[in-house]
């Protein structure tokens, strides 16, 4: 039996609305994915406590594979040698 379920994003941005930082984050993050065909997802911290707490000061956050991989701005080159190797 096969699953009908796609594979969890490999990417994950933290981000908050209204952020211009976040903005520009998702933009690389949407080129770099689409080019490799990765998925990612988006998570507003806004919505819980315990991100706020987290990375309040450092939005946008990305993780790659479960792990940190940049806080602010995002290199189109470093993540995609990241989702490359």
């Amino acid at each position: 039996m096969t699953s009908d379920r796609s594979p969890a994003p490999r990417v994950t941005l933290y981000s908050r609305p209204g952020c211009h930082l976040c903005d520009d984050a998702r933009e690389v993050i949407a080129a770099v994915c689409a080019e490799l065909g990765e998925a990612f997802e988006e998570v507003s911290i806004d919505t819980d406590a315990d991100l706020q707490a987290r990375f309040g000061h450092e939005i946008p956050v990305t993780f790659v594979d479960g792990a940190q991989h940049d806080f602010w701005r995002v290199s189109a080159v470093r993540l995609r040698a990241a989702l490359t190797r």
